[in-house]
């Protein structure tokens, strides 16, 4: 028996990565749905200061707005040289959210005349898991590595072509869907949460 969970996010790269991820943690155990199915949802303003608050915000208002369990994720990019942004900005640093491009060629500009060795970054993500009965809980993952001077690689999306994992001479964008799921921030933290999920869509019968 599969139990219905919606995810808080209209990002396909997102969507997939999750059912990946978590068909393989937990196969045929969960139906996850993507938020495109309830056409009455609307974007949620991330308005909180930290990754959790926001996974959390998209979260709790899908769930009440569904009547279904909800997972949602907030990610970034942290970047040392920049002060730690774009942080919880990362989808729309450049102003215009969901700009991929617009947001990678903001970060090397910014980079331009910083060296390899201070360009150290990290992925850090924040999921969260909400149901009916008020229950929830959160899990985080890092991903630890630095940033490229030019985008390489399309197995990805986001950053994925200017970060460069720590310990591998090639970029997220050209790492396997499995290899990345294995050491990626969202892969670390959907590991994280996937038994409290499993349980908690259990106690629902």
């Amino acid at each position: 028996m599969s139990h219905k969970l919606v995810l808080a996010t209209r990002n396909q790269g997102k969507i997939t990565e999750f059912r990946r991820i978590l068909e393989e943690l937990a196969p045929g155990q969960i139906e996850l749905i993507g938020v495109d199915q309830f056409p009455h949802l609307v974007d949620v303003d991330e308005t909180g200061s930290t990754f959790e608050e926001n996974s959390l915000l998209k979260a709790r208002y899908t769930c009440e707005a569904t009547g279904l369990p909800a997972i949602a994720d907030d990610s970034g990019l942290c970047v040392d040289a920049l002060n730690g942004d774009p942080g919880i900005f990362s989808a729309r640093w450049a102003g215009v959210h969901g700009d991929d491009r617009a947001n990678v060629q903001k970060v090397l500009q910014q980079l331009a005349d910083v060296p390899d060795e201070k360009r150290t970054a990290h992925f850090m993500c924040v999921a969260s898991l909400v149901m009916p009965d008020g229950r929830h809980q959160v899990a985080e993952g890092r991903f630890e590595g630095h940033i490229l001077h030019a985008p390489v690689g399309e197995n990805g999306f986001g950053y994925d072509p200017i970060f460069q994992p720590l310990g591998l001479s090639i970029s997220s964008a050209q790492m396997s869907a499995q290899e990345k799921d294995a050491m990626s921030h969202r892969g670390k933290s959907l590991r994280a949460i996937a038994p409290h999920v499993i349980q908690m869509l259990a106690s629902l019968g």
